[in-house]
């Protein structure tokens, strides 16, 4: 009996976090826009202010001349754009590159101390009033800036969330394939809620705040993405989500390189339920509490120990039953979650053989990157994450 009452806490668990969660998220979301007569507010008509263009960069010569292009070719009044460059630690040739292109302000240290050290350091060059952090090896569609700084008339927004999308390719690994139905996903779940509430984080590749709300992160920060975004939710303001900001990057070379990232996420994910410990607190922050927990809290955590430890359980209840030839509910489901391991298994020799069968990656990456998390809650607890990147391979 206590083993089945502790099959359907584990089953609940999982429901919730990658389906329950979604769906009542969208019911709400259309009940909202159903019933919504207010207008969203804005500050002044023909809003266009200054904007830095803030990146981060560490040894990253081979993205340079792509990145400046980029930014260049970017629709918004190019005498209002702060092109700013940090390349603390850079040893590569990345900050002579950058001293090519006379509109780019670059300000290098030699010493390495990682990513938020640099954006801690380099918010006390920007000049604009809005800040627009992105990624090096990312390429930003026409539009971004254009599409962010409309969200940022409405007052009530303090940060804004671009959209992260994986340029797919046919001879993508079992990374590609995952790695980009993971963020068709993600992306259609901020939107959700962002149309509710606000949005639950930004992604580094590309998110923007209002400078004045910036406050200096701890400089052993594994998630600076999620640290600035919602600690700016903390004080009142909304994440607003725009998918026609966005910036695009090639997936990871394989799943050795996606799991590299991912346990270095799950670690980060583990730090920022500390770091953010108030934001679970409903009678302070409400809403935004509940979509914090079922969001981001209930994946770093409870949900992958869930899922492994589901298949033990069953197999507990059907051994210990002897219902291994009848048609039950926990036999059938069993028999369910054993051959989707199977699947994932299969997905796993096909990446390793270099087949590609992109119908086979998605249980494959599904299981590889809870199992990264686990990875990650370890290694946050022993120590042993390094606040500096250990760059993936892309594709």
């Amino acid at each position: 009996m206590v083993m089945v009452v502790f099959f359907w806490i584990l089953f609940f668990i999982l429901f919730y976090t990658y389906m329950g969660y979604s769906i009542l998220i969208a019911f709400i979301y259309v009940l909202k826009r159903a019933f919504r007569k207010d207008k969203v507010a804005i500050s002044e008509e023909n809003y266009e202010p200054e904007v830095c263009l803030f990146v981060t960069a560490f040894n990253e010569k081979d993205y340079v001349h792509q990145k400046v292009e980029n930014s260049f070719s970017l629709e918004y009044p190019k005498q209002k754009i702060q092109y700013l460059w940090i390349t603390d630690g850079s040893d590569d040739g990345t900050p002579e590159l950058l001293k090519q292109y006379p509109e780019m302000e670059v300000y290098h240290l030699p010493e390495r101390r990682g990513k938020i050290h640099a954006m801690n350091r380099g918010m006390q060059f920007v000049k604009a009033p809005i800040v627009i952090f992105s990624d090096t090896n990312t390429t930003l569609g026409k539009e971004s800036i254009k599409e962010i700084v409309e969200q940022f008339n409405n007052p009530k927004v303090g940060c804004v969330a671009g959209e992260k999308r994986i340029v797919s390719k046919e001879k993508d690994a079992a990374a590609g394939a995952g790695e980009g139905l993971y963020w068709k996903y993600e992306s259609w779940l901020k939107k959700m809620d962002a149309g509710v509430n606000s949005a639950v984080g930004g992604v580094g590749e590309l998110f923007a705040i209002r400078k004045d709300l910036f406050q200096e992160v701890e400089p052993d920060t594994l998630l600076d993405d999620f640290i600035i975004s919602l600690r700016i939710a903390q004080k009142g303001y909304k994440i607003a989500y725009t998918p026609n900001a966005y910036a695009e990057e090639t997936a990871s070379l394989n799943v050795k390189e996606e799991l590299k990232r991912k346990i270095r996420i799950a670690a980060g994910g583990i730090q920022t339920l500390f770091r953010l410990k108030e934001l679970m607190n409903p009678f302070k922050y409400g809403m935004l509490s509940w979509q914090y927990f079922s969001h981001k809290v209930l994946r770093w955590t409870i949900s992958p120990i869930s899922l492994f430890l589901l298949l033990v359980v069953n197999l507990v209840i059907v051994f210990n039953s002897g219902l291994w030839t009848e048609a039950t509910w926990f036999t059938l489901f069993l028999y369910l979650q054993l051959f989707c391991y199977l699947l994932a298994f299969i997905g796993w020799y096909f990446e390793n053989k270099q087949v590609r069968v992109k119908a086979l990656f998605a249980p494959f990456y599904f299981v590889a990157i809870n199992y990264a998390s686990i990875a990650g809650i370890i290694r946050y607890l022993k120590g042993k994450q390094s606040v500096n990147w250990e760059k993936s391979k892309r594709a």
